[in-house]
């Protein structure tokens, strides 16, 4: 699979979206952060073809060698209440999972709260941050070509792969970027325009159905590394969080590690 640069003209055409492209930068979460503090309209993403500081969830890195993947970074400010900014995260997962099976054709999931899983392997995370009040960034890192011996330590339990690796011929960084903008934008709005209500917009139901977690028996490690829970995820609440089964009953959990048991 080539290591092509990014197209730099189907991206400016995008509507809506103003894309901001750099060779290399530590963090494309702290430049659209930087951004934000600064006054930057909603609608600015910043990609980079070489990330050397990148951030994932729980304090983890993403590092990825140059072009072999996408590492890019949304800046939304959304009109809805902050109570249900939640739910941005699992609907940039669920634009993911849809950018990836139409430019590919391959069958993505989501691990909750928003990693992205090919044949139960990790392929991309997102981490998303409010660098101000009335602002969200939301940070994807996606493998692309990355080889076996490219990939990135994945503590969660689950191996990482790449799009490459999973069986995906040719993976253009340009049209997935492209596309999950577009699906991104699309479902931002309908979102919006809902209120940021999860099950009027059908964003949880569009979750559900991607959700490799549900149905499964799960460990929750809590961020200070407690293992809070062991049973079975059953559901996300309309709140966003995964509700657990055990044997006093459900637990809803905003935040933490799921690790999939076998």
């Amino acid at each position: 699979m080539s290591r092509l640069p990014l197209d730099p003209a189907p991206l400016a055409a995008l509507p809506r979206w103003r894309v901001e492209m750099r060779a290399e930068t530590g963090s494309t979460n702290a430049d659209a952060a930087v951004a934000a503090r600064e006054g930057a309209a909603e609608g600015l993403v910043v990609t980079a073809e070489s990330q050397t500081a990148g951030r994932g969830r729980l304090g983890r890195t993403w590092v990825s060698p140059p072009r072999a993947g996408l590492a890019v970074s949304v800046l939304l400010r959304p009109a809805s209440d902050v109570s249900g900014w939640g739910w941005l995260p699992l609907l940039a997962g669920v634009a993911l999972a849809e950018a990836v099976r139409a430019v590919t054709g391959l069958e993505p999931a989501l691990k909750w709260p928003n990693d992205l899983l090919i044949g139960g392997r990790k392929c991309a995370g997102l981490l998303a941050e409010v660098p101000v009040p009335g602002a969200v960034v939301i940070g994807i890192g996606l493998n692309v070509s990355l080889g076996a011996d490219e990939l990135p330590d994945t503590p969660t339990g689950l191996p990482a792969t790449s799009l490459l690796l999973a069986g995906a011929a040719e993976a253009d960084r340009t049209a997935l970027l492209a596309a999950l903008l577009e699906r991104l934008g699309a479902h931002y709005d309908v979102w919006q325009a809902a209120g940021g209500d999860p099950d009027k917009s059908g964003l949880r139901d569009a979750y559900l159905r991607m959700c490799a977690t549900l149905g499964r028996q799960v460990s929750v490690i809590l961020p200070g590394g407690a293992t809070a829970m062991t049973g079975a995820a059953v559901t996300v609440d309309s709140d966003g969080r995964l509700v657990v089964r055990t044997a006093t009953g459900d637990h809803p959990v905003a935040a933490g590690d799921v690790v999939h048991l076998r």
